[in-house]
């Protein structure tokens, strides 16, 4: 595959120039983007991709354009999987919901700089070392396998206290407060830094671990350095307003560590056939190739689609999937409905009032199973629909409404949807963070 330096520039240019856009126009002011916003900058970044690989099909044929797809999606569903640990690090610094845009926009830079170093890293290892293929391998095998062991232990990390983030605490002084989106503040008449600059710190420290598996899957797909490139940075484009998009979807994905351990599973295996035929270690059949068929592109590209497809198809299907579905959706609209302000109108509070009433209803069908093992404090969860229903009730009766509702810190914490993708990395929750119930109340 032949690449000019032109097309080099041009692409790098253009990249760069889509980042620049972001921070111009997107995060420069503090707001959360509504969804619409997030809709259609995700199509437009999504279709940027797409329409970038009909460009390799048109200037390089086939091949390579299923290879820069097969590479695209396997990042695009390892870069989703990184957000949830982005939404737990922002929740663990409680980051305000206006400036979390902002600190994902630097995690996407910061992750395409460590990748892009890494990229030309490894193919110059690749170019130089054969063996390099059997340690991505082994690499992606050992990541799967943890990602499955994390899963039946449901184990988790605390990734919002990483080593890094302990390091800055230690020698540069630190604030317990948010000034704006600023990264220093003077705390007692000294400069010090903000939340904002550790939760960046976190991010950025994560980024590196993220690259580990990810720059080894890829290179599984393709040996073409620009298709790695791209497919990586494109995968990276329009992460922050896929984050928005499908921020209430993120914790229903509850089969996609399966999902993804699968396929780097499949890459790694991949990639050890692949360094059998390329073998040169003399120590591996006298040094000649093994003679093993070699997994082509279009069936990469197929099991990658069809696992994907499997996985999300089960996390929103399946009886636990729907339990989770039903459970959040029940735990969205109570915080929703003591969250009104005074003067909503009436068909707002009857609106969420009877959606309420209609998951109640809908818990019936639920396993006992399930329940016991998603809700982690039931007592907790039916005093706020204890409060929803008392509070419409005495709205009915007077048609005058309260004033919205804080949460308590326990009500955070407590009645989380155990067994999730956003427990499963880390116990601290966001007030977004959905939540479960038995359905013995009713409103």
């Amino acid at each position: 595959m032949d690449v000019s330096t032109t097309v080099w520039a041009v692409t790098i240019i253009a990249i760069v120039g889509l980042l620049l856009f972001d921070y111009v126009f997107h995060v420069r002011k503090a707001h959360e983007p509504q969804l619409k916003e997030a809709a259609i900058w995700s199509a437009i970044y999504v279709g940027l991709a797409l329409v970038f690989g009909l460009f390799v099909l048109v200037q390089w044929g086939g091949q390579y354009a299923g290879e820069y797809y097969a590479g695209y999606i396997t990042e695009k569903a390892l870069s989703v999987d990184n957000l949830f640990v982005f939404l737990i690090i922002m929740a663990s610094f409680k980051v305000p919901r206006a400036d979390q845009q902002k600190v994902l926009l630097f995690g996407i830079t910061f992750a395409l700089i460590a990748r892009t170093a890494l990229i030309f890293v490894g193919a110059g290892l690749i170019n130089q070392f054969a063996w390099v293929f059997y340690a991505f391998g082994l690499i992606l095998l050992l990541t799967a396998g943890s990602l499955i062991k994390g899963e039946l232990s449901g184990s988790a990390h605390d990734e919002a206290d990483n080593f890094v983030v302990r390091l800055a605490k230690r020698f540069i002084p630190t604030t317990d407060h948010y000034d704006g989106d600023k990264l220093f503040t003077i705390h007692n008449g000294k400069r010090a830094m903000t939340p904002m600059l550790l939760v960046m710190v976190a991010i950025g420290g994560t980024d590196v671990l993220f690259a580990l598996d990810s720059i080894p899957a890829i290179f599984g797909l393709t040996q073409e350095t620009y298709l790695v490139f791209t497919a990586v940075a494109f995968s990276l484009m329009g992460l922050r307003q896929l984050y928005f998009l499908i921020d209430g979807l993120l914790d229903r994905l509850i089969y996609l560590s399966w999902g993804l351990a699968i396929i780097l599973g499949f890459i790694g295996i991949k990639l050890v056939i692949h360094a059998l035929h390329e073998n040169n270690l003399g120590f591996i059949n006298n040094g000649q190739h093994v003679d093993v068929v070699e997994i082509s592109i279009g069936l990469s590209l197929s099991v990658i689609i069809g696992v994907l497809v499997i996985t999300v198809l089960a996390s929103l299907f399946s009886p636990k999937g729907r339990a989770v579905r039903i459970i959040s959706s029940l735990q969205a609209v109570a915080e929703q409905y003591v969250s009104l302000p005074q003067d909503a109108s009436p068909e707002e509070r009857r609106r969420l009032a009877a959606k309420a009433a209609r998951y109640q209803e809908q818990m019936g069908s639920i396993s006992p199973r399930y329940r016991e093992e998603l809700i982690e404090s039931e007592k907790h969860f039916h005093e706020l629909l204890d409060r929803v229903h008392g509070t419409h009730r005495e709205y009915e009766r007077t048609g005058v409404g309260p004033g919205p509702e804080s949460l308590p810190t326990h009500q955070a914490e407590a009645g989380s949807v155990e067994g999730t993708r956003a427990d499963t990395h880390a116990s601290a929750a966001t007030p977004d963070t959905r939540r479960g119930s038995d359905g013995n109340n009713t409103l």
